[in-house]
């Protein structure tokens, strides 16, 4: 029993230790030899898209996250199944938008610098400049990442909106991120819209026996009924309300008054770490570089480097 338990941690660590090897091989700059204006050119594409359509920045952030919290940031979320069993057609990425952003900076940097840049760095890039596009925080992006070649939508387990604080920090924690880089990466939500039935059961059956959520602030709850009655399953509500196209501290600020939208955002007052981050963040002077600084982490999430993977053609497709 010992010796199984033993040889569980070893494997544990050396898990990490391939996955910071790997890490080792993003820098910022990757492409500055091989195809010198890539980012340029990503950013160019992304800029046009959101002048037009804003509110996708929301869905492309959320592309990037969901892509490295299943496999690793390895693009796998953009690859298309005939069967319609990958990653995108499961339930939480059916609301993604976007993809054609990714397809149209592939289509440039090919025609630029035909295979070399990886969709998966596409997606790295363009989730940043999304948010610059909004006049929100920037960042300088690692790159280097290779496109995986697998993309299986029983993979799909993401955090969820209904999660309590513990399976909140598990979830991160298994990825190498901390109670700060989920209190400041859940700040996202400071942008975008979510929908009734991801927070009616808070509203009208969070225990089951047609209670509603008591960490939920009364005079909010009321005004959420007014907008989801218990069969809704369409309406889009504000996740930061009055700010919801801003990035900006508002989303912690109605946190810490316990008119969090989601579950998951309420559950950030119930640890004395994420509690503490969430104050903090309220204050405003340091979230945009904490947000850039958690992004890079995740960025670096079970990256494919070096000869691992490879560099697609077309992002929905393996070479």
């Amino acid at each position: 029993m010992a010796a199984s338990k033993r040889l569980a941690v070893s494997c544990f660590f050396l898990v990490l230790l391939l996955a910071e090897a790997n890490a080792q091989g993003l820098k910022v700059g990757f492409y500055s030899k091989t195809c010198p204006h890539a980012e340029g050119i990503v950013k160019k594409v992304v800029f046009a898209a959101m002048k037009k359509a804003p509110t996708l920045g929301a869905p492309l952030l959320r592309m990037f996250f969901h892509d490295c919290f299943v496999r690793g940031c390895d693009g796998s979320i953009l690859l298309d199944s005939s069967s319609n069993q990958a990653e995108k057609n499961a339930v939480p990425n059916l609301s993604l938008r976007g993809f054609g952003i990714i397809d149209d900076s592939k289509a440039a940097l090919e025609k630029a610098c035909p295979g070399i840049v990886s969709c998966s760095d596409i997606l790295a890039l363009v989730a940043r400049d999304a948010m610059v596009a909004l006049e929100g925080p920037t960042w300088e992006v690692e790159t280097g990442r290779r496109d995986g070649r697998v993309s299986n939508i029983n993979e799909v387990n993401l955090p969820s909106p209904f999660d309590n604080i513990t399976k909140l920090i598990t979830d991160f924690s298994t990825k190498g991120l901390d109670e700060k880089d989920l209190v400041v990466l859940s700040g996202g939500h400071t942008i975008g819209m979510g929908h009734c039935p991801l927070m009616s059961n808070r509203l009208y059956n969070f225990t089951g026996r047609g209670d509603s959520d008591p960490s939920l602030d009364s005079e909010y709850a009321t005004n959420l009924r007014r907008k989801c009655k218990p069969t809704d399953t369409t309406t889009a509500l504000e996740m930061d309300p009055g700010s919801f196209k801003t990035f900006d501290v508002s989303y912690f600020k109605l946190v810490a008054k316990r008119r969090g939208l989601f579950q998951s955002d309420a559950a950030l007052l119930d640890n004395s770490k994420t509690r503490a981050h969430v104050l903090q963040q309220a204050r405003g002077s340091t979230f945009f570089h904490d947000f850039g600084v958690s992004m890079v982490k995740m960025g670096r999430i079970g990256v494919l480097t070096g000869r691992a993977g490879e560099i697609r053609k077309m992002c929905r497709v393996p070479k």
